[in-house]
């Protein structure tokens, strides 16, 4: 049975993984016979978003790992722990956690930096020739630690020119896309979809996401 990483960044869309595109990642990989390895950094949050105001909640602070192992139900491993080695692919759903917690994209644009055991693994998985697929703004992850290598993966936010500009910029290539489709990167391996970067249906968003995973296991 194929192992499939997913690394989380927290539970809800406006500070940690989106739970409609993890739940549909879950979903899809579990329908094609494969097994999920779920997995989080063991760090602080970047804040805490009060989910029905969508305002910050002053003076809480809440932890990466603790937040996904809501969505994994408990079975979740530190993301330090694992290596290429123990999966046979990987994939990041999106939500704004992957902008926040597993890079600062959403405060520093191109100029972010990524969690470092979640550029390791990345990296580990392409030199291992692994596929890597990333959902909605994840691909910003994509673009900034296979761009600093040189590698120009093609991949996409859906339309949103503003921040196609900056995964350029990080020395991505981005192809436009609608919600229901993907995008594939044959040279490196590489599935990406818009999901709710576009979406305004869970459907809209569940087909780019099955499409991704099937494409993600046939790699392997």
């Amino acid at each position: 049975m194929a192992k499939i990483g997913v690394i989380l960044s927290g539970c809800g869309v406006y500070d940690g993984s989106e739970i409609y595109e993890t739940v549909l990642t879950l979903l899809a990989i579990d329908r094609s016979g494969a097994e999920a390895v779920c997995m989080a950094p063991d760090i602080p949050q970047m804040h805490v978003i009060n989910h029905l105001t969508g305002e910050p909640v002053a003076g809480e602070q809440r932890n990466v790992l603790q937040e996904a192992a809501r969505i994994a139900r408990g079975k979740i491993k530190n993301l330090k722990d694992v290596k290429a080695a123990d999966i046979d692919a990987l994939v990041l759903p999106g939500g704004f956690g992957a902008a926040k917690n597993l890079c600062d994209f959403a405060v520093k644009g191109p100029d972010c930096t990524v969690n470092p055991d979640v550029a390791r693994l990345m990296r580990e998985i392409v030199q291992a020739k692994k596929p890597l697929a990333a959902i909605c703004i994840a691909p910003a992850l994509i673009a900034k630690v296979l761009g600093e290598d040189r590698l120009a993966p093609e991949i996409t936010i859906g339309s949103d020119q503003g921040t196609a500009q900056a995964l350029e910029t990080m020395g991505g290539k981005h192809v436009t896309c609608p919600v229901r489709e993907i995008v594939i990167d044959q040279k490196n391996k590489i599935i990406t979809t818009p999901a709710y970067m576009l979406a305004e249906r869970i459907s809209e968003a569940a087909d780019g996401i099955e499409k991704t995973i099937k494409t993600l296991i046939d790699m392997i």
